[in-house]
């Protein structure tokens, strides 16, 4: 391997192979090659990552001295504001945040844990409430749209003495729950059917539903339960 020492003014260096100068240095003790007096004593891989880590220190702190101050502000999208929500037929004052949806004040703010979060984006129908009578998905409603509505949810379903909606009786004798999670959803959906057109055919009913999906494939089921119910409404 060809090697190259310092410049040396004797040399004529020309466009070519690099001539090979003669090291002025001190052999080593084993009777090795000789060792470079032209490299700095004080230049090792520490003494130059150190210098490194030192320069960008001051560059930091030269740019953070210099530079003007701003003024702090105060981010009002964060801000929450005092809410008058009417809920299955009773008035909250809540403090809700501009970007919350009626789902999650539902279930977190007032405990009306029955509203149920499934794709969390408009899909399922899981998280479906009635507002002014139309069928709404809760999770991509935003609270504040809706704070001059009259909201239904699950839980105001039911009389107030426990009777259950015919809606409600009429998928229990049907089977229509399997597991369960979008019940809530198939039913509000149903009463808001009913509450429109108390004799729907079985299209009408097929429509309405047809937002709410259900994992466990019990369309059927729910179907005829909505039949049924329409004839003890």
């Amino acid at each position: 391997m060809q090697t190259y020492g310092p410049y040396d003014p004797s040399v004529d260096y020309v466009p070519g192979p690099a001539p090979r100068p003669k090291y002025t240095g001190r052999a080593n003790e084993a009777g090795g090659a000789e060792t470079p007096s032209w490299r700095p004593l004080h230049m090792s891989r520490r003494n130059f990552l150190r210098g490194v880590a030192c320069s960008g220190v001051v560059i930091g702190g030269s740019s953070y001295l210099f530079s003007g101050t701003t003024p702090a502000r105060a981010d009002t999208r964060a801000v929450e504001r005092l809410v008058r929500l009417t809920v299955n037929g009773r008035t909250h004052s809540i403090e809700v945040a501009p970007n919350e949806t009626l789902a999650t004040t539902l279930r977190y703010r007032l405990g009306l844990t029955g509203t149920k979060i499934g794709c969390n984006q408009a899909e399922c129908g899981a998280c479906t409430v009635i507002a002014d009578g139309i069928t709404i998905y809760s999770c991509s409603t935003l609270t504040h749209r809706v704070r001059d509505s009259e909201i239904t949810t699950i839980e105001g379903i039911a009389g107030e003495d426990g009777t259950l909606h015919p809606v409600q009786q009429a998928f229990i004798e049907e089977l229509a729950p399997q597991c369960g999670f979008c019940t809530p959803g198939q039913v509000v959906s149903a009463v808001a059917l009913l509450n429109r057109n108390p004799k729907p055919t079985i299209e009408e009913a097929r429509l309405a539903m047809s937002g709410n999906l259900c994992r466990c494939g019990a369309y059927d089921h729910y179907l005829r339960g909505v039949m049924k119910a329409s004839e003890r409404v």
